[in-house]
């Protein structure tokens, strides 16, 4: 086979970049090509069936606290700056790149040219350029590809470098050796210190999340389904809230799992493949995503096996408790195709409550939508992080906070404008726990949320009477076809109802005090939701 049959490089080389003198430049490689690459440079191992197995090193997560955004004059009145966005001077970021490129001169290089979004009218042409093969391999599962003739072509309006040998010093002023920074002027992203592979996808969809609003779409942390009638379904939640595995539905088309964009043409998926978590994952409750872990092109990452039989054990937590799989979502059997669908008819976020207060159905109005849609609640459970040793509660505002360079304002407004033109109907779904807090009480069946999910998708809660729950001012409906009628008002789960009214006050007040950063941007309509 010729070196062109495989290696497709584009006209607009690395030299642009800045990079010169690379021992090899690898393009475009497809997936057994750099399968071969990982195996030759031992990054990974090829486990039964065909999945690669690869280890991130001491970082099994994203490195919140290691982002940084370029304050530069065309974009810094647009940046939500603080704890999230943190700020770095244009001279630092520029001594800091430079010293990158100078480290990847006599590297092997790989570089993937693909798109994020697969609206025409909304996708970005990236180019991810790697020093590790299995880095490459992700980019090539998570993001579009173009088609192979147009890359001889193509030219990124956004590029990422990620050296995870290269390592932040003392001058740079970071917080540590690990840095993700964007620089917006430059259309660049630099990463280094970290193997999680993450970091690309998020450190792009951070970037879709500036670029979108300022042409009228709303970027968004979640997954989307289609229906047999071609009805649209999104569903917003963090991590542990059921996200990825209540949208992979057998029934339904996946749009995607992680990151879309709602624009005028309809919902869009920005990726062109899933990130799933995998710890104790079982092929009956989740058989589409647990059968991607028998395919190959899968990624494993830091998933343990037998070095004998190359079986994988998904229980095993030896690395960490985030093992994640990165595959094609041509993977999952029963995907839209083109990544996209129409406007939604319905909108549901998902909370984890470990306080065991929340109903686990309830509608909201627009303004309670971008209420609870900018307070994006949900719970840690004692042992899901050091220190947690009780319920703790977790507002990350939109559902996505760690990626949203803009004010959270911009994007709830964005919402309430899509509700308000669509007319879709929003749920508030509780997969947390019932009949006490975490410890005392129970988590919801997944076999009664789908049941509710159903029920509110299939049109079965339209003529069901609904009452108010309070403290949290929520319609909540008396019955749901195959769920029990008394777990529908949590207050009947619990022996003690005063109880239960304390604990619910408790976390009201926590959801107010939450709400105290955002009341001074948002409308008077969606601030009385808060009182």
């Amino acid at each position: 086979m010729s070196k062109k049959e495989w290696n497709v490089e584009s006209n607009y080389g690395l030299d642009n970049h800045g990079l010169y003198n690379q021992a090899a430049v690898f393009w475009n490689l497809t997936t057994p090509a750099l399968y071969e690459k990982i195996v030759a440079r031992k990054e990974g191992h090829i486990s039964h069936l065909g999945p690669i197995l690869v280890r991130t090193g001491h970082h099994t997560g994203r490195s919140a606290g290691d982002k940084f955004i370029v304050r530069e004059e065309a974009s810094q009145d647009d940046i939500w700056w603080g704890k999230i966005n943190q700020e770095i001077s244009e001279e630092r970021f520029d001594r800091l790149h430079q010293r990158m490129l100078n480290s990847l001169q006599m590297k092997e290089l790989f570089v993937q040219d693909c798109y994020t979004g697969s609206d025409p009218d909304h996708r970005l042409r990236v180019r991810i350029i790697n020093e590790y093969a299995w880095h490459n391999l992700f980019a090539r599962n998570m993001f579009i590809l173009p088609e192979r003739e147009d890359l001889a072509t193509f030219v990124p309006d956004f590029t990422v470098i990620n050296s995870p040998k290269f390592h932040a010093i003392p001058e740079d002023k970071t917080n540590t050796e690990t840095f993700i920074i964007v620089n917006f002027k430059k259309r660049l992203v630099l990463i280094g210190g970290t193997s999680y592979a993450g970091e690309t996808k998020k450190s792009i969809f951070s970037v879709m999340n500036h670029i979108l609003p300022t042409k009228g779409v709303l970027p968004m942390h979640c997954s989307a389904n289609i229906s047999a009638k071609n009805d649209t379904t999104l569903f917003f939640g963090l991590s542990g809230t059921g996200k990825t595995t209540l949208s992979a539905d057998a029934s339904r088309q996946l749009i995607g799992d992680d990151e879309h964009g709602w624009s005028d043409n309809g919902v869009f998926n920005f990726e062109g493949g899933c990130y799933a978590k995998v710890i104790k994952l079982s092929k009956e409750a989740e058989p589409e995503i647990y059968d991607t872990t028998r395919r190959f092109g899968t990624i494993l990452e830091n998933v343990n096996m037998d070095m004998v039989t190359r079986r994988v054990d998904l229980d095993d937590q030896i690395f960490t408790e985030n093992t994640r799989a990165s595959y094609p979502i041509t993977h999952i059997p029963n995907t839209a195709p083109t990544g996209r669908g129409g406007q939604p008819k319905d909108v549901i976020f998902l909370t984890a409550d470990a306080f065991g207060v929340l109903p686990p159905i309830s509608r909201l109005s627009p303004e309670e939508a971008m209420y609870h849609f900018l307070s994006g609640y949900t719970a840690k459970v004692a042992g899901t992080e050091k220190g947690i040793i009780e319920p703790t509660p977790n507002f990350s505002a939109c559902y996505g906070a760690p990626f949203l360079p803009r004010h959270p304002s911009v994007y709830a407004k964005l919402l309430g404008e899509r509700l308000q033109q669509t007319g879709a109907n929003v749920w508030l779904i509780n997969t947390g726990w019932s009949g006490g807090a975490y410890g005392v009480g129970k988590r919801i069946s997944i076999k009664y949320t789908r049941a509710m999910i159903n029920a509110a998708l299939d049109g079965k809660l339209e003529n069901v009477e609904f009452k108010r729950h309070l403290p949290f001012k929520l319609n909540i409906p008396t019955t749901c076809p195959d769920v029990p009628a008394e777990i529908l008002d949590p207050i009947n789960t619990w022996s003690d109802p005063t109880a239960y009214r304390d604990q619910a006050h408790k976390l009201r007040e926590m959801f107010a005090k939450n709400f105290e950063k955002y009341e001074v941007q948002v409308d008077s309509a969606v601030r009385e939701v808060a009182l």
